[in-house]
């Protein structure tokens, strides 16, 4: 079992930059990859980037150059940075892990305003 806890959305102007944190707990040494996903209000949910055991990185053509994910495996935690916000990025983002199984965060909500 993993547990995913998120934190650092909010409200933001167009243009404008959030962190997103996700601290892990569990069974981390079965972890493959962890990511972060969104969805947006009446859209379904999609991955906005992933971060895999190697290191390897993925992402989302929409996000590209704008949003950066690191992680820090001796804290246990994942970030995503995101910069260049547009409204279209609005939406409940989650924080995913692939370990023998999928597991997710509870969410948390982030709004760009125009």
């Amino acid at each position: 079992q993993v547990q995913l806890v998120e934190s650092g959305g909010g409200l933001v102007q167009t243009g404008g930059s959030l962190r997103l944190s996700c601290g892990a707990s569990g069974r981390l040494t079965s972890i493959h990859s962890v990511g972060w996903y969104r969805q947006a209000p009446g859209k379904q949910l999609e991955l906005v980037a992933r971060i895999r055991s190697t290191g390897s990185t993925d992402y989302a053509d929409f996000v590209k150059g704008r949003f950066t994910i690191s992680r820090n495996n001796a804290q246990n935690m994942m970030y995503l940075q995101m910069n260049s916000l547009k409204p279209e990025d609005t939406g409940m983002y989650y924080c995913h892990a692939n370990a023998s199984g999928d597991y997710w965060g509870q969410g948390t909500q982030v709004t760009v305003s125009s």
